[in-house]
Formats: structure tokens, C-alpha cells, sequence
């Protein structure tokens, strides 16, 4: 099954990510980082496109940024090319920097604007990178700074994000800080930094609850928003028909397949893609290889990078999978079966 193409929708938020390839560094000192983020602010304001929250780490970054009339992929493209030359040069390497393509999920403005904002903003002292919030004010590798007013660029939109606070700038910026603030004791939010039916439906007690009362819900994984947004969206893109439904069972991408399999096997989403040699969620990871490669026509490759396992992982699974009632079930439950 061919890679889903992106969702480019000209005034559209978008969370993008990318990250070193085998999780390897893609910044080794400050001069990498001053010229990422130079040649990132050189494009945006080039492109039209608008940034409003950023933060560069050793080995990966987040932007949140909102597509003007240039794509978005075309400015990426750009920046990761031109950024990888330079490390490739300067640090006498060659070959990838970056692991595959750079993510980005198209997100509903109104409902995780702040969160998104907030979570971007507060990654390097969630990695240990920075230790305070004070440090972080005068940390020039993310958006923070320049929002509190201890820095200034020419190519950040702080406005808008103060604007969420309040009119008047000193008492916005003080509302800001506060709401920063606030989001230390949340930890990692794995729900901002993808879309989905899991995501859609509010999460994975809820999801479930949806399933058991056979109920269906629109979810792609390249969008993080309620079902009506998701729907909203495919209406300006593909059209009615091309929605995916829960129930769906003729097309499924790889995040659907988990969420189905966590269910039929009575296991957690995030366990699936984990190292876990729990045997439930043994069972779930072949059976999804399986289905994946053999019936659907993923290649070995992507699903070995859904799953976090290795290619000749996916490749043993499939060729020793032995069909039994419970996969029959499963085929069933998906309506995939003969």
C-alpha cells in the first residue's frame, strides 16, 4: 500500500517533527544550532509560512507552524536538504541525517493551539537539556524566549500566541508564563505528537468503549482533531467517500491495525509498538505483520518502522505465522475475511 500522501491546506496549524536518523544527534554544538535555526528563519519569512512555537534538541526538533501559500513540504525540503549538506560538510560524514521523512500532523487550531504550544516550548527541560524555566527564558533554541521578550527575531509570530492571553502584552506575557508554567507536571504528551482514531476518540478507554458499542468514528492518523474537524478537512481535500472509518475494514493504515489488534488482544496501543516480549502483545505484533504484508501489501519496511522491530523481525513473523479461529476473529471483526 503506497505511503499516504500529506495534507496541504493553505492556513492549516500544522506539529512537525523530525529526528536524527538511528536517533542519532543532529546538532553537536551551538554553531549547528545558531545555523538550523537562521536558515529556518530565512525560509519562513521567505515563504510566507508562519511559526509560532519551535525548540531544537540534540537530536531531534518541533515546529508549529501555520502553511501560507508555499507548501509547507517544498520549505521543508529545503531546510532539511540545506541543513544536512552543511552537517554532512562541516562534520565530515555523509549519507542520511534525518530518519525517513519529517512528520507532520495537520491539527484543529482552536482545541490544541496552547497545548501544542506549551508542549514544543517545554521539550528541552522535559529532555534535561535546560533545567529551569529562568534558563529557559534566555534559551535561544526555542520559541519561549522570544515569546517572554527576553530575545527577539524577525521571523517568530509572538503576537498570536500573546494574543490567546489577553491585549495588553505585559499582562499576556505574565498570563503566558503562568500557563508554561503549569504544564511541568504534565510530562510527555505522546497525544500531541500524532492524530488517529486513539487521538480522535479521546483516548484509549474511549476508543474501546466505541468498539464494544460497534459505533464509528472518522480518524486519520495525519490529523490530530475531533472526528468533525477530520471530516471537515477531508471535504476540502478528497471528498466524503475517501473518509476512514473505524468500521471501515477496506482500507487500513498501520495506526488503525494497531488500535484494532490492541483491542481484539486485550492489550495498550503503546505496547504494541514497544520492546515488550509480553506474549498477548507477541501475538498482536505478528498477527499485524501478517495482515500488514501479506493482505494489505505494506512493504516489510514500513511496518518494521510502525512497529520499532526489525526488518527480518516483520520477515519472520509473517513467514511463520500459522492462521488459527483468533485470527479468523480478527479478520472478521475487520471484515477482511473470505
Amino acid at each position: 500500500m503506497p505511503r499516504q500522501s500529506r495534507i496541504e491546506l493553505p492556513g492549516s496549524l500544522h506539529h512537525v517533527m523530525a529526528r536524527g536518523i538511528d536517533r542519532q544527534k543532529i546538532f553537536y554544538d551551538e554553531r549547528d544550532l545558531f545555523h538550523f535555526r537562521d536558515r529556518f528563519g530565512d525560509l519562513i519569512s521567505q515563504s510566507g509560512n508562519r511559526c509560532f512555537a519551535w525548540a531544537l534538541l540534540t537530536n531531534h526538533f518541533h515546529l508549529l507552524l501555520k502553511s501560507g501559500n508555499e507548501p509547507l513540504s517544498r520549505m521543508m525540503r529545503r531546510l532539511l536538504t540545506g541543513y544536512a549538506v552543511y552537517f554532512n560538510q562541516r562534520h565530515k560524514r555523509s549519507g542520511h541525517l534525518f530518519q525517513n521523512r519529517f512528520k507532520s500532523i495537520l491539527c484543529q487550531e482552536d482545541t490544541y493551539f496552547l497545548q501544542l504550544v506549551r508542549y514544543i516550548h517545554l521539550n528541552p527541560i522535559r529532555a534535561g537539556e535546560i533545567k529551569t524555566l529562568q534558563a529557559l527564558a534566555k534559551y535561544p533554541f526555542t520559541g519561549h524566549a522570544y515569546i517572554v521578550g527576553d530575545l527577539k527575531n524577525e521571523w517568530q509570530d509572538t503576537q498570536y500566541s500573546l494574543q490567546w492571553f489577553g491585549s495588553d502584552k505585559q499582562t499576556s506575557q505574565a498570563r503566558y508564563i503562568e500557563f508554561i508554567k503549569d504544564g511541568l507536571s504534565e510530562g510527555k504528551r505522546e497525544d500531541l505528537t500524532g492524530g488517529g482514531l486513539l487521538r480522535t476518540a479521546g483516548g484509549w478507554k474511549n476508543l474501546q468503549d466505541l468498539k464494544m458499542r460497534g459505533e464509528s468514528m472518522l480518524g486519520d492518523e495525519r490529523m490530530l482533531g475531533d472526528s468533525d474537524f477530520v471530516e471537515e478537512v477531508w471535504k476540502n481535500t478528497h471528498g466524503k467517500n475517501n473518509q476512514a472509518k473505524i468500521s471501515d475494514g477496506k482500507q487500513y493504515s498501520l495506526d488503525q491495525l494497531v488500535i484494532n489488534a490492541s483491542i481484539h488482544f486485550k492489550v495498550e496501543p503503546s505496547d504494541v509498538c514497544s520492546a515488550s516480549k509480553n506474549y498477548q502483545i507477541q501475538k498482536a505484533k505478528s498477527v499485524i505483520c501478517y495482515l500488514a504484508v501479506r493482505i494489505l501489501h505494506y512493504s516489510g519496511s514500513e511496518v518494521a518502522n510502525h512497529l520499532n522491530i526489525s526488518r527480518s523481525s516483520v520477515s519472520r513473523m509473517v513467514s511463520g505465522f500459522q492462521q488459527n479461529e483468533s485470527f479468523q476473529q480478527f479478520l472478521r471483526s475487520l471484515h477482511l475475511a473470505e
